[in-house]
């Protein structure tokens, strides 16, 4: 029988990738592996791991900190639910290794795997772990964690890894420019990606919040679009907004007059920041380790009700190596963020520097890390 891994957790996508990144990797070395995620029916899950060709368990599972009094008393009843549903399918699964990637559905399935002597892996992407994996720290055998800032958490079981990113955001293709296009944009001409080019001197703006948007960045940036549209540089927008904000940035923008490319979703995300000048974004772990992978300048602004304030710590590793700026959402108007990015935008002196930076701090080799230490936990060689 080939090597069973069971990955664990999600909900979003900044645990959910970086595990997917690890089972390619470990696909990659050990052909006849066999790797199944294990999750919840509500989180991202349930739709991301069919669809990348993988095997998903799902347990009953909600999470408990930060929850209304109602929400807690469910999760906390859900807690036996949850540690039979984990215990049916470590049974049935038989791992060599458990791997836990945060999230709440994380918490019972590497618990039990660890107290049934199975050999236990955490993957924290964050500056400051989350509550699940701090918890799990105890009773695991490694963690693999991005930031020298978490190693104090997990003592001699952690190994900076990085966080794992595809392969994509490490390639040297892509326009120098922002692949601008969009409703609002017309009479360009097409590039190489099918884009609109944009006007010639334009930088390249890429914006967005995360899959679901950014509310508050959607916000800034509308009222900031007619100081963009009478500013220099010329800048080219790229903006992902979510489907909810999709409508009023678009129109925002077009009563300003400033030409841009707004969707609810980019797909590509690796080609839309190799394609950007500048990048303005949250500071999830995941999109920063595309950013620092991408090498490119970032305004970053931390979404402030992240638990622990763990995007904050994210972004502030950034802007103490000089890779990044850093605008608190408190602090966040349209003036503000017309300025950094104009600033930005027209010096190239300041943004190729932090790019370097960016690049400095990207790892490559972390999904290849990672499974060494999956691996030499299950006592196996690849």
């Amino acid at each position: 029988m080939g090597l069973s891994v069971l990955i664990a957790g999600g909900g979003t996508g900044g645990h959910l990738y970086p595990g997917i990144a690890v089972a390619r990797e470990l696909l990659a070395r050990v052909p006849d592996a066999q790797v199944t995620f294990v999750g919840t029916a509500a989180g991202i899950e349930a739709h991301v791991v069919p669809r990348e060709g993988f095997a998903l368990d799902v347990i009953r599972s909600a999470g408990l900190k930060g929850k209304s009094a109602q929400s807690l008393a469910r999760g906390m009843a859900l807690l036996p639910v949850s540690a039979g549903d984990a215990w049916r399918v470590i049974t049935r699964r038989r791992p060599a290794v458990v791997v836990g990637v945060g999230g709440y559905s994380s918490g019972p399935v590497v618990l039990l795997a660890a107290l049934r002597g199975i050999p236990t892996l955490l993957m924290e992407q964050n500056a400051m772990p989350g509550i699940t994996n701090r918890l799990l720290a105890p009773v695991v055998d490694a963690a693999a964690v991005t930031y020298q800032e978490s190693v104090r958490f997990f003592g001699s079981k952690a190994v900076v890894s990085g966080n794992p990113v595809r392969p994509e955001f490490f390639d040297s293709g892509g326009l120098h420019a922002s692949g601008y296009q969009g409703e609002e944009a017309h009479g360009h001409d097409k590039g190489a990606h099918g884009h609109d080019v944009p006007p010639p001197g334009a930088a390249g703006v890429l914006v967005f919040g995360g899959s679901q948007g950014a509310h508050a960045i959607n916000v800034a940036m509308v009222e900031a679009a007619a100081r963009l549209a009478a500013g220099t540089p010329r800048v080219a927008i790229t903006h992902q907004t979510g489907e909810r904000d999709l409508e009023m940035v678009r129109s925002g923008y077009r009563r300003a007059g400033l030409e841009a490319r707004v969707e609810p979703f980019l797909f590509a995300m690796d080609r839309e920041m190799k394609d950007a000048d500048l990048v303005v974004c949250r500071a999830g772990a995941t999109t920063l380790a595309e950013l620092t992978a991408s090498g490119k300048a970032s305004i970053l602004v931390p979404l402030p009700t992240a638990t622990d304030n763990h995007q904050r710590r994210n972004a502030l590793a950034l802007v103490t190596h000089g890779a990044a700026r850093m605008v608190e959402q408190r602090e966040l108007s349209g003036d503000r963020i017309a300025a950094e990015l104009l600033a930005l935008a027209g010096d190239e002196a300041q943004r190729r520097p932090m790019g370097v930076a960016a690049r400095q701090m990207a790892r490559p080799d972390a999904a290849r890390v990672i499974v060494d230490r999956l691996l030499a936990l299950a006592g196996r060689t690849g």
